[in-house]
């Protein structure tokens, strides 16, 4: 392959001329075959190309607007940074080949190298903020679980242990009570107080909701002082739901920000592990087990108010409130050389500029309106929505619910069944590691699409199994299949929804966007949560389960047209992403995606060959350390995210 060509103080280079104006004036040519009013409409993508909002920009023009912007943002002191982050935004492929006085030295070359070979190697501050993200995540997975052993215990005792229409409903109410508060309340003060405090004051107000309230639950000695506590647990937690993945979302490097997002499943999977082992410690402890089990969520919550100090607030949110001294404050201890740092703010600051086209300042309630009105919000709407949804419609939080109840049912007596839960959330948390290797090159829509089928059969396999005869051998293929179903569902409905609606939606919409989807998430939660009862009473366990088994083949073709993939793209890319139209989407996978998966996957033809939905223009490359693409003009597959083009061809 001949040598990519070198970046000149003129801003040329040896495969194209650019215009001296602006991109985006009318009439002037930027790039072969395509002129400055071919521009990407971030509404209507019709051609599903992604841009590099600084590409084609002269360089004298790029070194202007790079000065201007530091005057303007008080960072004047890192012009010269920035003169160089600025270059290696535009052309991230072509960095080791800039000349003048903006050429980088060899440990900025080696630093940007890193980024790819070594995109493990990450500060540690950047490190803390994931592991705290991960104890906010391990106390929304632990508040889940102490109703599941408490469910055998205290509803004899609060009075609604009973058959009647009433005490079920009231049971389902108590176990419902903190996602109707995360639903009703909690989701939606996101947007409003993350406006006024920040990424880390939103997460240490939430930690009190999960501290105090559950430790009152533990003192209750009414039903309805139950549910209280639980609804008032329920506004910590649609809070704390709607803004942790965002944070880790906003501070991650985009080529693992989906493994580091996903910390937050995988450490509420682990929640729910922790949980179900402390069900089974205390079960011996007599009268007050039940107690124990419902206050002790509030431990990990004591950690997460502490250690949210110690964090750096998301430079995403200072460059919205125009604070950008303190972005880089920030930036820089989340990033291993100032370069990444005058790079990222950069880049980030062109494509939000681009954004004030579709995106204008707002209030809450126009904002929430916009969610449906703006088309490139509402197609991040609808996948988000459908992500979100799916995980409720696959049924696990029947089983995170009511596993011991399952298993009682299933005939074993109240140890064995909480050694059984004890067993699913093993198995829930330990299959969610895979996802950390997968889910950033897998990507977030294939390992839906692989794992909804598996989690179908599953599902349907435990119920039909209940249908045997009273024994070991029922017992133990009903627990087989329900860790069977577990295990395909933890690397793939469960770190996908929360990863994926952290990122889909543009920063202006980005705190009601996931208020919107986790409120999604929750009051369908507290759905299932009261009407499971009943449905189990009416239809028995194997048509409550064979009823989730459907909701499963149903969610996977929702899934199938409505869900764009999102890996390996910065948050600022996903804006040409989501602004390919719907029915342009949907149309795509009948037209070419179905014929090639017959032809490829039923008829074993290997030649077969998938047509790309999205086209990488021009030295887009990738920014923030995402992997390279080679020179020319790039088209990226839908499904199978492989890159071919005028360049050089791999994996992303």
């Amino acid at each position: 392959m001949p040598d990519s060509p070198t970046i000149s103080d003129t801003g040329t280079t040896g495969n194209e001329k650019l215009s001296s104006e602006p991109k985006g004036a009318t009439g002037h040519h930027l790039e072969k075959g395509r002129s400055a009013d071919d521009h990407v409409d971030l509404n209507a993508n019709l051609e599903a190309r992604i841009k590099n909002p600084l590409e084609g920009i002269p360089r004298d023009q790029l070194m202007r607007r790079v000065e201007a912007f530091c005057e303007e943002k008080g960072l004047a002191q890192h012009v010269q940074l920035f003169r160089k982050g600025a270059l290696v935004a535009q052309n991230p492929d072509d960095y080791d080949r800039i000349e003048g006085t903006e050429a980088l030295d060899e440990a900025e070359k080696k630093v940007l190298r890193d980024e790819v070979e070594h995109k493990w190697r990450l500060p540690a501050k950047l490190f803390l903020t994931i592991a705290t993200c991960s104890i906010g995540a391990a106390v929304q997975g632990w508040d889940q679980t102490g109703t599941n052993g408490a469910n055998i215990f205290f509803p004899d005792i609060y009075g609604i242990g009973g058959t009647s229409t009433r005490d079920k409903l009231l049971l389902g109410l108590v176990n419902a009570g903190p996602y109707l508060g995360s639903a009703l309340c909690g989701c939606w003060l996101s947007d409003p107080i993350n406006n006024l405090w920040g990424r880390r004051g939103v997460i240490f107000f939430s930690a009190h909701f999960c501290l105090w309230p559950v430790i009152g639950s533990a003192f209750c000695h009414t039903w309805w002082e139950q549910l209280i506590c639980r609804l008032f647990m329920g506004v910590g937690m649609g809070v704390k739901a709607s803004t942790v993945p965002i944070y880790a979302a906003e501070n991650s490097p985009a080529s693992i920000r989906g493994a580091l997002v996903m910390s937050w499943q995988m450490w509420t999977a682990f929640g729910i592990m922790l949980g179900t082992a402390f069900n089974l410690a205390v079960w011996s402890a007599g009268d007050i087990n039940w107690r124990l089990m419902l206050g002790a969520p509030f431990i990990p919550a004591v950690p997460l108010l502490v250690l949210i100090y110690f964090c750096p607030e998301s430079p995403r949110w200072y460059m919205k409130k125009n604070r950008y001294g303190k972005a880089w404050d920030a930036m820089i201890r989340l990033r291993n050389h100032p370069i990444q740092v005058a790079r990222d703010i950069f880049y980030i600051h062109s494509q939000l500029e681009l954004e004030e086209q579709l995106l204008r300042n707002s209030w809450y309630f126009q904002r929430m309106a916009e969610l449906f009105t703006i088309p490139r919000v509402r197609r991040a709407t609808l996948a988000a929505f459908t992500v979100m949804i799916a995980q409720q419609m696959c049924g696990i939080n029947i089983i995170a619910f009511y596993s011991t109840t399952i298993f009682k049912d299933a005939g074993q007596d109240d140890y064995q069944a909480l050694l059984a839960s004890f067993g699913f959330g093993l198995v829930n948390w330990l299959f969610a590691f895979p996802a950390f290797w997968t889910i950033d090159t897998f990507g977030r829509r294939s390992l839906l699409l692989f794992t909804f089928p598996q989690m179908t059969w599953t599902l349907l396999a435990a119920g039909l199994c209940t249908l045997l005869e009273q024994g070991t051998a029922r017992t133990a293929l009903v627990a087989l299949f329900v860790y069977l179903f577990a295990a395909f569902y933890s690397p793939g409905e469960g770190p996908v929804p929360f990863t994926y609606s952290a990122e889909v939606f543009p920063l202006s919409h980005r705190e009601v966007g996931m208020g919107f989807s986790v409120a999604t998430c929750l009051f369908w939660a507290a759905v299932l949560g009261m009407t499971f009862p009943f449905l189990l009473e009416s239809l028995g366990t194997v048509g409550a389960f064979g009823l989730y088994a459907g909701f499963n083949a149903l969610a996977l073709v929702m899934i199938f047209f409505w869900v764009p993939e999102t890996k390996q793209k910065t948050l600022e890319e996903l804006d040409y992403v989501f602004a390919v139209p719907t029915r342009e989407f949907a149309g795509y996978q009948v037209r070419h995606v179905l014929p090639w998966w017959f032809k490829r996957w039923v008829l074993w033809r290997r030649e077969a060959k998938l047509r790309p939905l999205y086209t990488m223009d021009h030295h887009q490359g990738r920014v923030g350390g995402e992997g390279r693409l080679g020179s020319g003009t790039n088209t990226l597959s839908e499904t199978e995210g492989e890159v071919k083009g005028g360049g050089v061809g791999g994996r992303l």
